[in-house]
């Protein structure tokens, strides 16, 4: 095996022998069997483990277990202990994924305090089988039939191809040590019960289903990348436009319901977004404007002609900041607004800066400390240039803004008083005159 291991990173992941790594252990024997093969090939790697303090005093001995074989092999080693059921509850999600989740953010949080350059995990060929299974068994794309990727970002999975058995064999061969996880025998986890039920009889009614999977899954990647080539011809069509900094995507609804089996490539190009119900997404194209739908991660939004795919946001919650008079930003990273007081000989010579992005108050009509909200129902302003007050739910009808749009909108307020619809149209009231002594001037940052 230790041959096999070396021609794969020779020919696959040259950076493991020369780049600085994480070995992500948790005692079991794949983790245990990958740093042994690492410690063989001399890579440079320290070791994180988990400790999602499930299996109670288990968990602390696998935590122990990891630390003395890191320190008697010389590796720096990295603990984290998780309450990972709380985690679990607060987030709504399943304590296999809430572990994942922990996990890899902790990942992502040393690697950037240590200077990491890759993360290294011991998954191998069974892990991709169960995950074939499970993703076929709930219902899934090309993407969820192609296996867990040997590498992705900067994450290195070199075990891949090797089978639990091959594993094992190498780990009895060299008398390595590694700690049984007994909850891997409880077929009440889906992954276990496909572990240990499906997957035995597959491989009893075909001796050949791993070089079979092996050889399926190379022919759906290859299949992966020719759609993928021309998803990109269909993207470059049917996307209108972008923006903030291109997290929020307009697609052509036009365009989408004019392609032959819409169905299909409504799927593969909102699936990787968390879009898997098709029916919901052909639904979209004909519903009303504002109807939208969402996946845990992205909202999808149906905008008159358009469809607008925007990550979920939690910024609806926080939806009140002030700012005191001397105050010189906006303590939010929601809105970032700074202010300067200006007199008026200073404001003529910056008066050419003005625009929707910039607004100058005359100071003496503001009552501090300003703050700053969400637009509610019945609120109304008198528009730059207008004699009479206007309601803020007609001004965005007028400016045709979506409902994207107008939730990300955000008001300066004095007092009851809306001085500006931040980035958009200040209020007549409290613009700057002859008779203004002193001006606070307030920029939105780019």
């Amino acid at each position: 095996m230790i041959e096999k291991f070396n021609i794969h990173l020779k020919e696959h992941f040259p950076e493991i022998k020369n780049k600085k790594l994480l070995l992500a252990v948790s005692g079991g024997i794949d983790s245990m069997v990958l740093f042994h093969l690492l410690r063989n090939v001399k890579a440079s790697f320290s070791v994180a483990h988990c400790n999602f303090q499930l299996r109670r005093n288990e968990s602390d001995l696998d935590e122990k277990f990891v630390r003395q074989q890191s320190e008697s092999s010389g590796k720096p080693f990295y603990v984290k202990k998780f309450d990972t059921v709380a985690y679990a509850s607060k987030n709504k999600v399943s304590i296999q994924m809430a572990a994942r989740e922990l996990r890899y953010n902790w990942f992502r949080e040393l690697m950037n305090l240590k200077g990491y350059e890759f993360l290294v995990t011991a998954h191998q060929s069974d892990d991709n089988i169960e995950t074939f299974l499970i993703n076929l068994s709930r219902g899934t794309g090309l993407d969820g039939l192609c296996g867990i990727p040997d590498r992705k970002n900067n994450i290195l999975r070199p075990l891949l191809v090797f089978s639990r058995e091959e594993i094992r064999q190498y780990a009895v061969k060299n008398n390595i040590s590694w700690r049984e996880d007994r909850s891997n025998v409880q077929t009440k986890y889906l992954r276990n019960k496909i572990r240990k039920e499906i997957v035995p009889l597959l491989k009893e009614l075909h001796p050949s289903f791993e070089n079979n999977f092996e050889r399926t899954l190379t022919n759906l990647k290859g299949s992966r990348l020719i759609l993928n080539k021309h998803l990109e011809t269909i993207l470059e069509k049917a996307i209108v436009r972008k923006e903030g900094s291109g997290k929020i995507v307009h697609f052509s609804v036009e365009f989408l319901k004019d392609l032959s089996e819409n169905t299909t490539y409504l799927f593969e190009l909102f699936y990787p977004y968390g879009f898997s119900n098709y029916k919901d997404l052909i639904s979209l194209l004909t519903a009303q404007s504002g109807k939208q739908i969402f996946s845990e991660s992205h909202r999808l939004l149906k905008d008159r002609d358009h469809l607008i795919l925007a990550p979920r946001s939690t910024h609806g919650k926080l939806n009140f900041s002030s700012v005191k008079e001397d105050q010189i930003e906006l303590e939010s990273d929601l809105v970032p607004v700074s202010f300067k007081t200006l007199n008026p000989e200073n404001y003529r010579l910056s008066k050419a800066d003005d625009g929707k992005n910039t607004a100058s108050f005359d100071k003496d009509l503001l009552t501090f400390p300003l703050h700053v909200r969400k637009w509610e129902k019945g609120d109304y302003f008198y528009p730059l240039g207008m004699k009479g007050r206007k309601k803020l739910s007609k001004f965005f009808k007028d400016e045709k803004y979506s409902l994207l749009e107008k939730e990300n909108i955000w008001l300066l307020c004095s007092g009851s008083d809306i001085i500006w619809i931040i980035g958009k149209r200040m209020d007549d009231r409290f613009k700057v005159t002859e008779q203004t002594k002193e001006i606070l001037k307030a920029a939105l940052q780019s």
